[in-house]
């Protein structure tokens, strides 16, 4: 016992003398991939070596033969080979049917001996028709064991096991990738639906660690493989697919070994502090007008935005019931202008539409003008066409285009969700170009929860919503007479942020040169400046000003100047305080800015004297 508790003590020192070792090469610049891969080894070497001493305890040596009955098997992150420095091990003893008590006293022993060495782990012990059996009930379990890999023991078992797991996988395939993408739905729900959340979870906030694993899962159970550079030989996913995939991950995994070995524990939540301390970790620099930690937080969304969308590419593709879609389109949809389809599941483009958008910026936003219109979202065939050919496109759109894109900006139906699909695939930047520097820009206060780009996209998601409420402020917004003004204004009247100047005078320049690119008629493009320019106006009045006082009502109609820009800036600044975060707008402001507005608006109501 005193020989063993020396050897336990001698393992437990060489695990911290590893992280120590390990912590030294990754401060010097080594690879995440190369310091993940020998944290890995390192816990592969002391679990065989305690697995061994465990098997040589008379009472399971005698009892277990490790070519036929005993196997361990490491699974999840361990089995992947990717472990961060704190993380903990997942480990599955497998185990013949017909040695089932007899390996009792040997997980007993090695479990025991894992924990005194100091390694977190998780444990079951099973037999392949179990481990097969409860993966086939438990997404979670079977995303586990979808990562799995032979430590020790049984060859033949272990192949026995991997042979049931395929075959339980392949035999309900579409029920559990359904079953996993609902789990990870569950868990973006809780730690972030949003790549933009300015304190990310680097694990399971969308676009995060989790999100790549979920590509690895998906091309499993679907493709066979669950290797990015297998699916890439499989044509499921594109070159640039398979950079941004390991862009992402070569990202994400330095941050988590830097993170883990600085608090010496796990850590996967990049808050304010971690954000600074990372961004002068990493020696970032800024353009003036930002801080270092907001060109940082930029890189970290624009890289794991793209992560998540070849994610949900795949997901689709790999769920798509392409063959009953197809034939569904054959029977019910009809031909629009001649190379669109329109069919219950959406808008796609016929072959020779998709030949009609090769470098065509009118007929992509035509498509979607007219998917607003009819109030169907645009295929993800068809919008991953418009994705790859986006770099090919003009930079400034032609009249027409603009027309369509103005049309786009007027109609609620899809506007939200197209305009993503638009900024994500980067056509966006042609109608509005300064969006692309807003692409991923932290607004690093305690306000905002969002990045520039996702707070004008949600400002303008929520004015499009207010189409169907049945208060005050759907009221007001379905009778202002162009709401591609409106729209328009909350797109753009963050993104004067990150430079020197106030960004409420930015903006006023970027809504003037919007106007004119689009060919904004002049009352209208004065509209767009004004709302703009002064979109603080509204909000700064309500919770700060006495609005009972009748003369600040009557200087602040004279600045508004008409009925239909008040009406714009009631809906604009409660879009713009909704867009802010969860549980920001609540009843309480919607009653103080709806109480200026009816003020207000009696003033230009009230016949002259």
């Amino acid at each position: 016992m005193n020989t063993l508790r020396q050897d336990i003590l001698a393992t437990r020192e060489r695990l911290v003398r590893g992280l120590q070792e390990f912590k030294q090469q990754h401060r010097a610049g080594g690879s995440a991939g190369d310091i993940c891969a020998a944290v890995t080894e390192q816990r592969d070497e002391v679990l065989i070596e305690l697995f061994n001493a465990a098997m040589q305890e008379p009472s399971n040596g005698a009892l277990l033969d490790p070519q036929t009955d005993v196997a361990l098997v490491a699974h999840g992150g361990y089995g992947r080979g990717d472990l961060a420095p704190y993380s903990d091990v997942d480990l599955m003893i497998l185990h013949a049917p017909s040695a089932r008590k007899s390996v009792a006293p040997l997980a007993e022993r090695l479990l025991r001996d894992v924990f005194d060495v100091g390694l977190i782990f998780g444990h079951s012990v099973r037999t392949p028709e179990q481990a097969s059996g409860l993966a086939a009930q438990d997404p979670v379990v079977a995303t586990s064991l979808i990562e799995s890999r032979l430590l020790t023991g049984s060859p033949t078992l272990y192949a026995r096991y991997e042979r049931a797991f395929r075959r339980q996988i392949r035999r309900q395939s579409r029920r559990m990738m359904t079953a996993i993408v609902a789990e990870r739905h569950k868990e973006r729900t809780r730690y972030g639906q949003t790549v933009f959340l300015l304190e990310p979870n680097i694990k399971r906030s969308r676009g995060g660690l989790r999100d790549l694993h979920l590509l690895r899962w998906i091309g499993y159970v679907r493709y066979g493989s669950a290797e990015p550079e297998a699916l890439r030989k499989l044509d499921v996913l594109s070159q640039e697919d398979l950079l941004a995939v390991q862009k992402a991950n070569s990202l994400l995994m330095r941050l988590r070994n830097e993170m883990h070995f600085h608090c010496g524990k796990p850590n996967d939540t990049l808050d304010r502090a971690e954000q600074l301390r990372m961004a002068e970790w990493l020696d970032y620099q800024a353009p003036p007008g930002m801080l270092p930690v907001e060109r940082f937080m930029q890189d970290y969304f624009l890289a794991t935005n793209e992560a998540a969308h070849v994610t949900t590419r795949l997901i689709t593709a790999a769920l798509s019931k392409r063959r009953v879609t197809q034939f569904v389109n054959a029977v019910f949809a009809y031909r629009v202008q001649g190379d669109l389809q329109v069919g219950p599941s959406g808008i796609a483009a016929t072959p020779h539409g998709l030949e009609q958008t090769r470098g065509n910026l009118t007929a992509i936003i035509r498509m979607v003008d007219l998917a607003n219109l009819y109030d169907k979202p645009i295929e993800p065939q068809t919008w991953e066409a418009v994705r790859r050919e986006a770099p090919n496109l003009p930079e400034d759109p032609e009249p027409q285009a603009c027309d369509h894109f103005l049309s786009l900006m007027n109609h609620p139906a899809q506007l939200e969700a197209l305009l993503r699909d638009l900024h994500d695939s980067r056509v966006l930047d042609r109608f509005v170009p300064a969006i692309d520097h807003a692409r991923g820009l932290l607004q690093f206060n305690q306000y905002h929860k969002y990045t520039v780009d996702e707070h004008c996209l949600r400002a303008v998601g929520f004015a499009a919503r207010l189409m169907f409420d049945m208060g005050p402020f759907g009221r007001v917004y379905r009778e202002i007479e162009q709401k591609r003004v409106l729209h328009l204004a909350l797109l753009i009247h963050d993104l004067g942020k990150g430079f020197e100047e106030d960004h409420c005078t930015v903006g006023a320049r970027i809504a003037e040169q919007t106007a004119e690119r689009l060919g904004l008629p002049a009352a209208e493009a004065e509209d767009l400046k004004f709302l703009v320019q002064k979109h603080f106006l509204m909000n700064h009045l309500a919770f700060r000003e006495d609005t009972s006082d009748a003369q600040l009502v009557e200087r602040f109609a004279t600045q508004v100047g008409t009925a239909e820009r008040l009406r714009m800036f009631f809906v604009l600044t409660a879009a713009d305080l909704a867009a802010v975060g969860p549980d920001v707008w609540d009843d309480w402001k919607a009653q103080i800015v709806s109480e200026l507005f009816e003020r207000t608006m009696a003033h230009f109501e009230a016949p002259p004297d």
